[in-house]
């Protein structure tokens, strides 16, 4: 059985992700990096503290063949683009960088749809620019997954998302193809997809865009 890493466990797609990992026969144990303990135990699950701008002198307990990177936050949570950058981006290719060097065999991370490196919206030229650097590496696999806005139970109130879903509820009968990739998508739904694909052997590249997660 494998071993599977993931950053990110507390967020939408991380928690639903991190369940499915945990309740899967595919993997014999989960090692969770957070900023702080996640309130959930488990057999297989191992959490660990870490500092993720700190990442390169992490050398980990053990071989992880999967690497899972569900790290992201907004503008206004994290309190400034600069931090905004730090972690969507910084943090990410960090931890690449960093399965790169420990020879991991899969990498899969979100983004975002419409990500771009030129992109004049500063959010999207950002996780375009995360993309970019991760290419770069040359890693063995490379998932990416870009999803649009992403529905779930959080935990905090968030007006500019709620009034989105509302929004794009209304708008679903019209988002056709090639519009469809705009569709909001269940965090649930994502998770699936970077499981499923995480169970494929194939080597190289790989983006997922919209109607192609579900």
């Amino acid at each position: 059985m494998k071993r599977a890493l993931i950053a990110g466990a507390s967020g939408l797609v991380g928690q639903a992700l991190l369940t499915r990992l945990l309740n899967s026969s595919n993997y014999a144990g989960v090692h969770a990096l957070v900023r702080r303990h996640l309130p959930i135990s488990h057999p297989k699950l191992t959490q660990e503290l870490i500092q993720f701008k700190h990442l390169d002198r992490y050398s980990g307990p053990e071989t992880f063949e999967d690497v899972f990177c569900c790290l992201g936050t907004t503008i206004k949570k994290a309190g400034s683009k600069k931090a905004f950058t730090e972690v969507d981006q910084h943090h990410v290719v960090r931890l690449g960088r960093w399965a790169k060097k420990q020879q991991c065999q899969r990498f899969l991370v979100i983004s975002s749809v419409g990500a771009n490196a030129q992109a004049a919206n500063f959010y999207l030229c950002t996780k375009g620019q995360m993309e970019n650097e991760l290419r770069a590496l040359q890693l063995p696999t490379l998932h990416i997954f870009r999803p649009s806005l992403l529905l779930g139970d959080r935990r905090e109130f968030r007006l500019a998302e709620k009034l989105s879903e509302k929004a794009m509820y209304l708008l679903k009968p019209f988002l056709q193809w090639p519009w469809r990739k705009y569709r909001a998508i269940k965090a649930s739904d994502v998770a699936e997809a970077m499981y499923r694909q995480a169970q494929d052997g194939r080597k190289g590249v790989w983006i997922y865009e919209g109607a192609k997660l579900s």
